[in-house]
C-alpha cells in the first residue's frame, strides 16, 4: 500500500437512520483504534512460565476520535443530539485503500474550544456499542 491522504480519513453518520451517511464535516484530524481485552489462563502448568491467553475471548471494542471545526449545522446538531439522548447510531470510518469499518458507536465525549483571534474548534470522541463490520476496498 502506498501512502495515503491523511484528509481521506473520513468519520460518517447516518443522520436519519435509514442507512444514509454524512460525513461529519469540519474534522481536520481523525483516528480510530481497535482494543481486545485479553483472558490471561496462565498456569503453573505454562510452558516456561510465559504466559498464555484464551483464544477467541475477551471483549473487542472500537473507538474513534476526530477534531476540527463545525461547518455544516446538520452535522453539528446530530452529533449534539447524539450526545445529549445517549443514541448509538451507525456511523462509518472509512480508512483509504484499506476499508470501510461500519457500526454502532455511542458519542461520549464533545469538547469545543476556541481563543480570541481564531476559529472555534471542536474534539468529539466515540466508542463502539455493538458489533462492527469490515468491508474490504
Amino acid at each position: 500500500m502506498s501512502a495515503q491522504n491523511g484528509k481521506d480519513l473520513l468519520i460518517k453518520v447516518d443522520l436519519s437512520g435509514g442507512n444514509t451517511f454524512q460525513t461529519l464535516a469540519g474534522l481536520r484530524a481523525t483516528r480510530i483504534s481497535f482494543n481486545a481485552e485479553t483472558v490471561d489462563i496462565t498456569s503453573l502448568e505454562s510452558a516456561g512460565g510465559w504466559r498464555e491467553l484464551l483464544a477467541g475471548s475477551g471483549v473487542k471494542s472500537a473507538a474513534i476520535s476526530g477534531s476540527g471545526v463545525f461547518k455544516d449545522a446538520n452535522t453539528d446538531e446530530r452529533a449534539r443530539q447524539i450526545f445529549f439522548d445517549a443514541a448509538t447510531p451507525q456511523f462509518q470510518v472509512i480508512i483509504p485503500d484499506f476499508g470501510t469499518v461500519q457500526g454502532p458507536f455511542q458519542v461520549t465525549a464533545i469538547d469545543y474550544a476556541g481563543n480570541h483571534n481564531s476559529e472555534a474548534t471542536y474534539e468529539i470522541s466515540l466508542a463502539s456499542a455493538g458489533a462492527l463490520m469490515f468491508t474490504a476496498d
